[in-house]
């Protein structure tokens, strides 16, 4: 019997989206409420790192583990547990106490998180090649950024109309998830395949080649971005220079989700028309733009629409770094090449929002940490530019 006929039937797309929108809820049903979870377990405005980041660290060491795991043992066996991980710890953030208990529940819920995103490209990568390829992840990427629109505005509805615990209950949702990844992914496990070990140790000579090692950096300082400026900084000021309530800041983290999503659904067009490099740097230049405008915004209109730019450049570089991530490896180690990426991003998400809520508390405050970001991002384009060149363009070719 020939491979074609023994091989898995492709998993339903509104099974992957719907993980993928599961994942990113991790931190945009918390970020508009943070004055509010602050306020209701006794932390301080500098904390606001802390309670974001927390979900984020387990993944910048899981998320390779896991990736090796799910190439050994099969995606459906990781993802599920995963899922289940998310929604129990999700949920039981509503009855924290203190900022310690908040903090530890997020952090079993970063463990959960650390499976769930990439492991939707991985699959997308087992089961399509190419350009459509590239068309599935725009459209897996715009669902995401859907869900950054949708989600903080109901994480802000829901904060309003009852309390800051409200945030916290729709992660329970994530078992519906689980029965459905479980119902609906093929088994997939490989008994011959090598040791987890073995599967990481093989990571070490990709990781030393000059165009993962790009996407590796890409992906933290993005990540850092988003997740530092953006997600922690951003409502915080916007609440103590604007008096915006947690609705208005939903609606405005809301925002960037638009412009993102409109890019991302073109992204199969993009990139019969351009390699992957020159929309890399231009997405670097946009966020720079947006940062400044950022620094430099005197009222909630100016911030809004500085965010609208924001999105923009996300939508230029998250679906080109993942695309890349999932064809620089060999198949059989896309599973850990791919969570590399994630373990990067992770980073870039965790380091992220402790340094800039640590430097938005500092002289200058929330403008310092925007300038930050804008320096960050230019940086992140002229290194884009330089590094691995030939190499990104040969990948046009995947």
């Amino acid at each position: 019997m020939s491979a074609a006929t023994t091989a898995p039937a492709p998993p339903r797309l509104a099974l992957l989206f719907a993980i993928t929108a599961t994942g990113i809820t991790v931190n945009t049903l918390v970020a508009p409420a943070l004055p509010e979870i602050l306020a209701g377990v006794g932390g301080r405005p500098a904390q606001a790192g802390l309670i974001i980041g927390a979900a984020t660290l387990p993944g910048i060491v899981l998320a390779p583990v896991i990736g090796a795991l799910a190439d050994r043992w099969g995606r459906r066996r990781v993802l599920v547990p995963c899922l289940v991980l998310f929604g129990v710890a999700g949920g039981l953030g509503a009855l924290a106490p203190s900022v310690g208990a908040l903090v530890t529940l997020r952090l079993l819920q970063g463990v959960g998180s650390a499976g769930l995103i990439n492991l939707v490209i991985v699959l997308i990568g087992d089961h399509w090649e190419g350009a459509e390829r590239a068309r599935l992840i725009g459209r897996n990427a715009a669902v995401l950024t859907t869900c950054l629109a949708l989600t903080p505005a109901l994480a802000g509805w829901l904060v309003e109309a009852f309390d800051w615990r409200a945030a916290f209950a729709p992660y329970p949702l994530a078992l519906l998830t689980a029965w459905w990844a479980h119902r609906g992914l093929a088994d997939g496990s490989r008994e011959d395949a090598i040791g987890v070990g073995a599967q990481l140790r093989r990571l070490g000579p990709l990781l030393l080649a000059p165009r993962l090692a790009g996407i590796l950096l890409g992906g933290l300082i993005v990540f850092a971005l988003i997740f530092g400026v953006l997600l922690t900084v951003l409502p915080v000021h916007a609440e103590q220079a604007f008096g915006l309530s947690s609705g208005e800041r939903g609606v405005l983290l809301g925002i960037p989700a638009v412009t993102n999503t409109a890019v991302a659904l073109s992204l199969g067009r993009l990139r019969q028309r351009w390699a992957h490099r020159p929309l890399l740097v231009v997405g670097s230049a946009v966020l720079a733009v947006a940062m400044l405008g950022l620094a430099a915004a005197e009222s909630p209109l100016a911030l809004g629409a500085a965010v609208a730019v924001f999105g923009l450049g996300e939508g230029l570089l998250i679906p080109n770094l993942q695309d890349l991530a999932a064809g620089a490896g060999p198949a059989e180690a896309r599973g850990t090449v791919v969570a590399a990426f994630v373990g990067s991003s992770r980073l870039g998400q965790t380091v992220g929002p402790v340094a800039a809520s640590a430097v938005a508390a500092g002289p200058g405050g929330a403008a310092v940490a925007f300038l930050g970001g804008a320096a960050l991002a230019a940086a992140s384009g002229v290194g884009l530019a330089l590094v691995g060149r030939e190499r990104l363009r040969a990948a046009r070719a995947r």
